[in-house]
């Protein structure tokens, strides 16, 4: 957020054009993150997409014109230096192993779509962040898409059942009755939820009291309704993980227990499947994937071993003749040839771009947000700001073990992600300006 920089750039301004110009920056920030959650299909069930598929001609030129209006935001309404500002190194070197997935495709203009609409989608998180002047302004940016997302979300429920719920009708009978809202899917919609309701403890922590309090509310039963077990099980835990800690002072501790829950929560996961130990242990305990997804990740690993260092490329492997023509045993809990992901953010990113390409991934999506945590300042504000993004680094890290959304395209939970990690990047930079809460 532009923060303490941005009355620097504005001084020669009148100050009715600053005022303006600040209200206009806050509705174009307010309408980009909204656009991004709801996108300009909602209602719309999700529907399998084969590799070099047209794809939605609809959602392609929106988000095609929502990346030039983020590009013009960020070179017209924010300081330059903010905007220099999120460009991290790290993320440089991930664009570049995902350029180096892309030419690895047997067609790469195919694939360069898909990931051309990622990093749209980060670039307009970028401007959602660099936007706004103040917590004020971001507050509002939240409060708006918050409840947006929800009152529509809520809406379809009522008038749109057959949209907005699963139905018995579908593939995925077994879904039936779980609520999904304006997204495609329980999986997508239990997530966002559960970082709205993140954007709901920070309006009411800031004072945002009304606002802050109905979207808490009626996020986390919409994640209770979305039947989505990961989602439910986790949302406690990074708000306890990031807000215990600070109750006693001991704000330092929250990077440590995240890294160790990180680790934790691996082992617990895949380790039943790459760890021998604790593979045979987890055969006289519940299955710890929820739904039998070892199967899928065991597959995988095999498929991983056989191109380590550049993997399959980008969007080149799930649903193409490796697949589909592979070997299918009557003892597997999934028929990999119906797989679309293997249902584990880390996986499938090996599985893309390489064993390399997850190392520097992990460093940025888990060590550097750590550090960042501790380089912000002890001010209100920034800490406030600082644990709304880190709850949802740390809800998102641990819920990656279950479904899969890094780079893919602009899933709203790949995109409340990339938002956090810059968002965190920027508050241990500048110090964050407030008019008041409200």
């Amino acid at each position: 957020m532009s923060t303490a920089l941005r009355p620097a750039r504005d001084a020669k301004l009148p100050v009715l054009s600053q005022t303006a110009l600040g209200q206009v920056s806050t509705i174009i920030a307010a309408l980009l993150l909204t656009v991004l959650l709801i996108s300009f299909r909602p209602f719309q069930p999700v529907q399998p997409e084969l590799p070099g598929g047209g794809g939605d001609v609809v959602n392609q030129l929106g988000f095609g014109m929502v990346g030039a209006a983020a590009l013009c935001s960020l070179l017209m309404l924010t300081d330059r230096r903010i905007t220099l500002a999120l460009l991290s190194p790290w993320w440089l070197l991930l664009f570049g192993f995902l350029g180096l997935s892309v030419l690895n495709t047997p067609v790469p203009s195919d694939t360069m779509r898909s990931a051309a609409f990622s990093i749209i989608g980060i670039m307009t998180v970028g401007a959602v962040l660099a936007l706004p002047r103040d917590a004020d302004a971001f507050s509002r940016v939240l409060a708006f898409a918050g409840l947006a997302v929800l009152g529509l979300s809520y809406f379809g429920l009522v008038a749109l059942p057959a949209k907005a719920i699963h139905q018995a009708g579908e593939v995925e009978w077994q879904h039936a009755g779980l609520w999904r809202g304006v997204f495609t899917h329980k999986n997508i919609a239990g997530p966002v939820m559960a970082n709205l309701s993140f954007a709901g403890i920070y309006l009411w922590r800031r004072g945002w009291r009304t606002s802050g309090g109905v979207i808490y509310v009626l996020a986390i039963v919409f994640v209770l309704n979305s039947g989505s077990k990961t989602a439910a099980a986790t949302v406690a835990v990074a708000t306890f993980l990031v807000m215990f800690p600070g109750f006693f002072g001991l704000r330092f501790l929250t990077p440590l227990l995240f890294l160790a829950s990180l680790c934790l929560i691996a082992v617990a996961t895949l380790g039943t499947v790459f760890i021998e130990p604790v593979s045979q242990l987890g055969q006289l305990l519940p299955d710890p994937t929820y739904t039998g997804r070892t199967s899928i990740w065991a597959f995988a690993g095999e498929m991983i071993a056989k191109r380590p260092w550049t993997g399959y490329g980008f969007e080149n492997f799930w649903g193409t003749g490796l697949v589909l023509n592979s070997d299918v045993y009557f003892d597997q809990d999934w028929d990999i040839r119906g797989v679309v992901h293997s249902h584990d953010s880390y996986l499938d990113l090996a599985l893309t771009m390489g064993l390399p390409a997850l190392m520097i991934a992990v460093i940025t999506f888990a060590l550097v947000p750590a550090r960042d945590y501790m380089r912000v300042r002890s001010c209100r504000e920034d800490v406030l700001l600082a644990d709304f993004f880190m709850m949802i680094i740390v809800f998102t890290m641990f819920n990656a073990f279950l479904e899969s959304f890094f780079f893919r395209r602009v899933d709203p939970v790949w995109m409340l992600f990339a938002q956090a990690l810059l968002g965190l990047r920027l508050a241990a930079r500048f110090p964050i300006s407030s008019r008041g809460a409200k």
